[in-house]
């Protein structure tokens, strides 16, 4: 078992090179170099290899034999659209089980998580409290592998990275708030279609991004 002082350092690196990625201070397709790094964070490698590999499983670096990592590029349209139906595959059954599910105390922790933070002047700690609060009503649909698809998506840490809509401040904690007063309501119908409206919203916000399909 590693010392807690050492998770936290972990932990921490993890964080802060997510958010590199995230900002494009480390930009799509470029080269990380480890040691340049761990002096940029005033640590040593290790902690940035671990980073590294948690933040390939994530989707956001890629390793390549001999070459090294570097960060993932940007979606392209067709892979922004396939995560979108792949929400909506998962997402609004999830919020409609978890309506009928949910016990009081539940959801005051599910409108705890529905407010989002300003993004300035970085958008990291946006996209992570977005995923903890998707993640949260997937959790309490009470289907296990279910919980675990949508964690798995890591959609926030793709679609934010891609781009932030100004627009998605403000609204999308609106669009929350609605999913979480149908879960609240027991109302499994109006809480998928809550999800479902507030997915769809969200990719009307990110298309203006791609431009007009070829």
């Amino acid at each position: 078992m590693r010392p807690a002082r050492r998770l936290t350092l972990t932990e921490d690196v993890y964080a802060s090179v997510q958010a590199l990625i995230m900002d494009h201070a480390v930009a799509p397709g470029a080269r990380i170099n480890i040691d340049a790094l761990a002096r940029q964070l005033e640590v040593s490698p290790t902690p940035v290899r671990e980073a590294l590999a948690r933040l390939e499983a994530d989707g956001l670096v890629r390793k390549r034999p001999l070459a090294g990592y570097t960060a993932a590029p940007l979606l392209t349209r067709d892979e922004f659209e396939e995560l979108v139906e792949m929400r909506l595959i998962l997402e609004p059954p999830a919020a409609s089980r978890a309506a009928g599910v949910t016990a009081a105390s539940d959801v005051d922790r599910l409108r705890a998580e529905a407010d989002l933070p300003d993004p300035q002047p970085g958008i990291a700690a946006f996209t992570a409290q977005d995923a903890r609060f998707h993640n949260l009503v997937a959790e309490l649909s009470a289907n296990r592998m279910l919980h675990e698809a949508v964690v798995r998506l890591r959609s926030h840490l793709h679609l934010f990275r891609l781009h932030f809509p100004p627009a998605h401040y403000g609204i999308s904690a609106e669009e929350h708030h609605r999913v979480v007063d149908a879960i609240a309501a027991r109302d499994p119908e109006r809480a998928g279609a809550a999800m479902r409206a507030h997915i769809t919203a969200a990719r009307e916000r990110h298309l203006p991004y791609f431009g007009r399909p070829a």
